[in-house]
């Protein structure tokens, strides 16, 4: 048997801001450093071996204040690019009312919600899977297969990207999937890697 536990990281700054933070690299706020530390604290019964995160601050952020808070510190941490939010392309940074006001809603929506449709200049959750499971099934899932607890903290989409192959959502079913900041999602594994049970701590 083993386990993984995903966590999208806590509130950032353009979060609270209501923009498109994608790739650009933004701090936590102080809400985002409590819902870390929250994960934390649903987190203290595990024991990991590794912990995975993406190149980005919010995410390392988040990453860290769950080692601490469960005094973990010492885990193996792997950090891969493969693991950071889908690019937003021209709209990064940008206010999402702002573009919802100029696009109309229609359009914003399946920017941010499709699978397949990618946002100017950016990725498609689609590239961001591409990206996501090979890095998945090459480096995570052999030590899954060895029995190991692997902990993931990365962002939105490119965990919904993971969920997708985990679960076998379809692209039309992956429109209304939202990952709470900070609300760890657990699965266990048997042997052959079949998800035994998956559920929200």
């Amino acid at each position: 048997m083993s386990i993984l536990i995903i966590v999208r990281h806590g509130q950032s700054v353009y979060n609270l801001e209501n923009r498109f933070t994608g790739s650009l690299d933004v701090a936590l706020t102080a809400l985002g450093e409590q819902e870390a530390t929250t994960a934390g604290v649903k987190l203290m019964d595990y024991q990991f071996d590794f912990a995975f995160t993406s190149t980005l601050i919010r995410a390392k952020q988040s990453l860290q204040l769950i080692l601490n808070v469960i005094g973990q510190s010492a885990v193996p941490i792997f950090e891969n690019a493969a693991l950071n939010e889908r690019m937003y392309g021209t709209l990064q940074g940008l206010n999402k009312q702002e573009i919802v006001k100029q696009f109309g809603l229609k359009q914003v929506a399946l920017w941010r919600r499709s699978y397949a449709m990618a946002p100017p200049n950016g990725e498609s959750l689609k590239a961001t899977y591409e990206r996501v499971v090979p890095y998945y099934q090459s480096v995570i899932e052999p030590k899954l297969k060895l029995g190991a607890t692997v902990l993931i903290v990365a962002h939105g989409n490119s965990l919904r990207a993971l969920m997708m192959y985990l679960e076998q959502i379809s692209p039309k079913d992956i429109v209304k999937i939202t990952i709470p900041t900070g609300l760890p999602r657990k699965y266990v594994f048997d042997e052959n890697l079949k998800i035994l049970t998956v559920a929200y701590l």
